[in-house]
């Protein structure tokens, strides 16, 4: 292998560590090599995944990877990508030559996606998805971020649908640049005829993490059927080596001793530059979940007693440090000294590690292990854990916005407060409360919200109090019996804040923002006994009615009633024919009210609702009127 000329492919002066790790910089990429016998396997990472994405976008960086690996979808070549929730890799296993295809290609398709399979890309990821198991972490991320930064890894990629071309074209444009990128190669030298050229741009530092929790350690309830707990630590060796030390004493306890887990084990992974998470977990059949979270929870409490066996620290310590005794040690450290070099986190020399390894003290982990319980997160199977001093995470907003209140009507399961910083929910099993300002279509550059003004607010934190059954329209002028629009209301309230947003984007809207918001919702049905029968009429299948709507929750018509005319009959099969006049006409059954006037009579009945009483047509002794 032979390296191109450093003036044509803009490679700087290379450095070479103590462990043998040259770093140099190829085509504005910084590049870092070590030697290794056998194929060449490369990687070319990015600084840019889920968590730097927000729910309206997020998605886009999954689309982003599989269109640039299009093309290579019919070749020999073994390689890969993955979008992770700081970073994309894009990684292959060859030749030289093998790699310079492969390397060459991704960075052509970023430079140029062939966005004319944008929607075959997105139906794969539906797909994709839709056969992904989920790690026992997932839930956690979603109650512990709630859905932005890292939390956005326990949602689905809900930003699909909505993703334009213009949208990954841009976002490709300044994620996936020169100088938010790291390649690593395991090889002397750079393979010769590697183009690497992509856009300029800058580098973005890992994302801010979000919080959901208002205090810790907390817990919530799941249906996975084990316990997990995730704590966030500050990246350390002890740290590391606590998951060590926690992994062996849940194995002991719960499947050796006490026989209620198959799997029971425990994990140290980097989150972002500073942080990492620690996560353990432990599975159960139903009949013996109680008995493993009492047992999880004293496997705690002995560790952060400072009751660590001496012998643990010692076999993990041991553990830890055969892995310098690796061949070809560079190589094997080479794709994590890449991740630390694109996540700007100080690297460490085989020396160096080894060093702190053998300081770790059984006082280390005991303070490790009082940090990892303070920031504890632990999803329980069944009942709470109050009695452990763990508090359950908030499932719904801890103060609502003033403004103007709209009660349910039809389905009597709350309101909905229109204020003018935000918007909330209040229900039987909870409120929740939405910003405007924390809601703003951001993510992307020159973003526009969806055509009609429409947008579909999501509280940050894991709250749901109100079913979603379907669709509705939540009108916020005054609306109802005897109540017309004030057309001054606006005047004398001021602008609402989404009226400057829609005035920078040049929108308009058909009706003002502060009095409407919409959702999806079917046709308004014709209101009075005529809209009623009109949906008989629909529900008994006549052609000329079918598709035109549904009936309100709660209107249905019951399946038999009396006839005002004597016995009972089907209100949606065909009506009678009009009863010629007589005695019998104007006889009603017991709690009915016959309408006044001549000519045949309609029969209503007084149902009771939650706001009032309600008449409700029970039968009818003629055809409808027209």
């Amino acid at each position: 292998m032979t390296t191109n000329s450093a003036a044509h492919r803009g490679a700087t002066t290379p450095t070479t560590d103590a462990d043998g790790i040259t770093e140099t910089t190829v085509d504005g990429v910084r590049t870092v090599l070590a030697p290794r016998s056998g194929l060449l396997t490369a990687g070319l990472l990015f600084r840019v995944g889920r968590a730097d994405e927000t729910l309206a976008t997020s998605g886009i960086t999954h689309l982003v990877e599989h269109l640039a690996l299009h093309r290579h979808g019919l070749g020999d070549l073994h390689y890969n990508g993955a979008t992770a929730a700081t970073y994309t890799h894009f990684h292959v296993t060859g030749t030289p030559a093998d790699v310079v295809e492969y390397l060459n290609g991704v960075c052509a398709a970023l430079r140029d996606l062939p966005l004319d399979r944008l929607e075959t890309e997105k139906e794969i990821l539906r797909t994709e998805a839709a056969g992904k198991g989920h790690g026992p972490g997932r839930a956690a991320a979603l109650w512990r971020y709630g859905s932005r930064s890292y939390g956005l890894v326990g949602y689905a990629e809900a930003g699909l649908h909505r993703l334009t071309a213009d949208d990954v074209r841009a976002w490709a444009r300044t994620r996936f640049t020169a100088e938010n990128a790291v390649l690593w190669i395991t090889g002397d030298s750079v393979p010769e005829g590697l183009d690497l050229t992509l856009p300029t741009g800058a580098w973005h530092p890992a994302p801010a993490a979000t919080s959901a929790l208002p205090t810790t350690p907390a817990y919530f309830q799941g249906d996975d059927g084990g316990v997990v707990l995730t704590a966030v630590v500050p990246r350390s060796t002890e740290a590391n080596l606590f998951a060590e030390v926690l992994g062996k004493e849940l194995f002991r306890a719960l499947r050796q001793k006490g026989g209620y887990s198959y799997t029971a084990t425990a994990d140290y992974c980097s989150r972002d530059t500073d942080s990492a998470t620690v996560t353990a977990i432990a599975d159960a059949l139903p009949q013996k979940q109680d008995a493993l979270v009492g047992a999880f929870i004293d496997v705690f409490a002995k560790l952060r007693a400072g009751r660590i066996d001496q012998a643990d620290l010692d076999a993990v310590r041991a553990s830890a440090l055969a892995q310098f005794d690796t061949p070809e040690l560079a190589a094997c450290m080479l794709p994590g000294h890449a991740l630390n070099l694109l996540l700007r986190h100080r690297n460490l020399t085989a020396a160096e590690a080894r060093a702190e390894i053998e300081a770790v003290t059984v006082a280390d982990l005991h303070r490790v292990a009082r940090a990892v319980w303070d920031d504890a997160l632990m999803q329980v199977p069944g009942r709470g854990v109050d009695w452990a001093g763990l508090a359950a995470a908030p499932t719904e907003s801890s103060e609502i916005v003033t403004g103007r209140r709209y009660s349910a009507v039809e389905e009597g399961n709350g309101a909905l407060l229109l204020g003018r910083d935000g918007i909330s929910l209040v229900a039987p099993r909870g409120q929740v409360t939405i910003r405007y300002a924390e809601h703003a279509d951001a993510g992307l550059p020159g973003r526009r919200p969806p055509p009609g003004g429409r947008r579909r607010l999501h509280p940050h934190h894991r709250a749901d109090p109100v079913p979603h059954h379907r669709g509705r329209t939540l009108r916020a002028g005054p609306r109802g019996p005897g109540r017309r629009r004030d057309p001054h209301a606006a005047a004398r309230s001021g602008p609402h804040p989404a009226a400057a947003q829609d005035h920078a984007e040049g929108r308009t809207r058909h009706r003002p923002a502060h009095l409407v918001h919409r959702t999806a919702v079917g046709p308004r049905h014709p209101r009075g006994a005529g809209g009623r029968l009109h949906r008989a009429a629909r529900l008994r299948g006549d052609p000329d009615l079918r598709g035109r709507g549904r009936p309100r929750r709660g209107r249905a018509v019951p399946a038999r009633v009396p006839d005002p005319l004597g016995g009972v009959r089907d209100p949606l099969g065909p009506s009678p024919a009009p009863p010629q006049a007589g005695p019998e006409l104007n006889r009603t059954p017991k709690g009915r009210l016959p309408i006044r006037g001549a000519g045949p009579s309609r029969a209503y009945g007084v149902r009771r609702t939650a706001y009032g009483v309600r008449r409700t047509v029970s039968g009818c002794a003629a055809s409808p009127r027209p």
